[in-house]
């Protein structure tokens, strides 16, 4: 740390922002708790006497906090700065942090707890904190399980650090959030204006030539190679290089339906779909990018083909269990790594590449002439057919937008005919249901430039915190559109229902439990009292009238969301 002049009354509170300044933290995303008016006094601070400090974000829901630093950090992928309210407020936004450990977001959680009660010297923290905030154990170890890191700081002398390095272990392979509980008796104490010092970006581990080189080799000796991929987009320039890659080796990429990231551009010949089936026995070298899960069930193994794992932290430690058959790991940068393997693209059998170039060219002008048939068949089907819907999407956006998506039943739907074709175009939300909203309004804060468009089920949709996020894109400016794929039913459940017993009681007298949504209103009705722009659809020349005039005013500054009433 290095001395800085005392400022008179300062205290935890303006310790913790000048650590967020160290950290390059853009915004500070705050669920309220009655921990943080030392906070809160330092900004206000900051702000009459023009020094500098995030930009704060006052939020009326724990997940809205939370989903939206991790929509934000998806496009950003820096550290941000998330407050919540001890242990209760860490319990709710929890699904969330977990969502950012599984989608490898960096960010810095905290809240609090009082480890004086009222019967230590200084000023009282309050009753509350006795009565029913504290948890046995404190809220740290609370947070372990879903985060990255979790520790408390027990000293105003080492709480601008400590928020530094919780920030720096977030920024590190594997990306993910971090958690400090900071004391209010630590917030509250007299702080001798110790700064910490500026973080900076974690440097980059490659693959040496000489692991690389027998790779490149094999790669050249393959007849029939497949590159795998789930999440190469999602690093920094790793969307670029797998394109680089692939065209320089004329090797197919499939992104199987685990992928939760554009990796590769879909209109591309060389995208091989969403299906790793036919590549189990036919593919004899495997190329896993980024690809933390592509087996189901995990000991489903190629026949006979060679693994090359390709990722910086191939093993995630969060995984509970992970298989990947590995014959070679290449660790390091993801981007790099291809780059370096693009640039030894040489002295290639041209009668294999010719040979896997036209089977793919075959491929792909199959697949291509499924889309087309299915949104053919979609556009005269009564009703409103999903695939009609993301169809419309595609031709409205023209590859403009990004697509966060949250649906179930219908992801399949999305992506295959979303179609999107650029970095950074689509994300779909991690862990549990619920954070949509606030994933996409993070992600329009990063990208504000760009039509941002939720897809969404109906189910899903009514198990975000709707109202806060609303408030949250009115009160900061962050017009998105959400479609709602309504089919009125948790068909996902349904569907295992009727998996796991086909000639049960409910199939037999047709009391599907634990699924009808019916009975709920007009969804779209809850962005009325915000001033929003809704639409309910339920007839298929209606959908892209209507989309268009949703599309029109998110780009005059309104959000807008259509209720679309789907077949299936």
């Amino acid at each position: 740390m290095t001395d800085s002049n005392n400022r008179p009354g300062a205290d935890g509170g303006d310790a913790v922002v000048s650590a967020f300044n160290a950290v390059g933290a853009d915004y500070i995303f705050c669920s309220s708790g009655s921990e943080w008016a030392p906070v809160w006094e330092s900004l206000a601070r900051r702000h009459r006497d023009g020094e500098p400090a995030p930009e704060y974000l006052d939020l009326t829901h724990e997940t809205v906090a939370v989903g939206m630093a991790t929509g934000y950090g998806l496009v950003r992928r820096r550290p941000q700065g998330v407050l919540l309210h001890a242990a209760p407020g860490l319990l709710q936004g929890s699904m969330a942090v977990h969502g950012a450990l599984l989608a490898g977001v960096p960010m810095v959680v905290t809240s609090s707890e009082s480890t004086t009660y009222g019967d230590g010297p200084g000023q009282d923290p309050g009753g509350q904190w006795y009565r029913n905030l504290s948890i046995v154990g404190g809220p740290h170890h609370v947070a372990q399980p879903f985060t990255k890191w979790a520790n408390e700081a027990a000293d105003i002398s080492t709480l601008p650090t400590m928020i530094t390095r919780a920030a720096e272990l977030a920024w590190r392979a594997p990306a993910g959030p971090a958690y400090l509980n900071v004391p209010l008796e630590i917030l509250l104490e007299e702080w001798d204006g110790r700064e910490a010092k500026p973080i900076v970006p974690p440097g980059s581990m490659h693959s040496s030539p000489e692991e690389v080189d027998p790779v490149a080799q094999m790669i050249r000796e393959a007849k029939n190679p497949v590159v795998v991929t789930e999440t190469a987009g999602r690093e920094a320039g790793g969307f670029e290089a797998l394109v680089a890659f692939a065209e320089a080796w004329e090797i197919p990429v499939v992104e199987p339906d685990s992928a939760v990231c554009g990796n590769f551009p879909r209109t591309h010949p060389l995208h091989a779909g969403s299906d790793i089936g036919p590549w189990m026995d036919e593919a004899d070298l495997i190329l896993l990018v980024n690809c933390r899960a592509p087996f189901y069930p995990p000991s489903r193994r190629p026949s006979k083909a060679k693994i090359v794992v390709i990722d910086q932290v191939p093993q995630r430690p969060h995984i509970v269990y992970q298989v990947l058959f590995a014959d070679v790991y290449l660790e390091g940068n993801v981007a790099n790594t291809l780059r370096q393997l693009a640039k030894r693209a040489k002295d290639l059998d041209e009668s294999s590449v010719a040979a896997r170039r036209a089977a793919q060219e075959e491929r792909h002008a199959a697949e291509q002439a499924a889309i087309a048939a299915a949104e053919a068949k979609a556009a005269q089907s009564e009703g409103v057919d999903p695939v009609l819907v993301a169809a419309t999407l595609r031709k409205l956006l023209a590859g403009s937008g990004v697509v966060v998506d949250e649906t179930i039943t219908h992801s399949r739907v999305v992506k295959r005919h979303l179609q999107t074709a650029d970095p950074d175009s689509y994300f779909y939300v991690q862990g549990g249901l619920g954070q949509g909203i606030a994933v996409a309004l993070g992600v329009k804060l990063a990208a504000r430039e760009r039509p941002v468009v939720l897809t969404i089920g109906d189910g899903a949709f009514t198990y975000n915190p709707v109202i806060p996020s609303y408030d949250a894109a009115k009160a900061y400016d962050l017009p998105v559109l959400i479609v709602v794929f309504n089919n009125r039913v948790y068909r996902s459940m349904n569907l295992n229902h009727r998996r796991f017993y086909p000639e049960g009681a409910a199939a037999d007298t047709g009391e599907w439990l634990g699924t009808d949504l019916h009975r709920l209103p007009r969804l779209a009705g809850f962005a009325e009292p915000f001033g929003m722009h809704t639409e309910t659809v339920d007839a298929a020349e209606a959908l892209a009238p209507a989309l268009e005039r949703a599309l029109k005013a998110v780009s005059e500054g309104t959000t807008a969301v259509v209720d679309v009433l789907v077949t299936r």
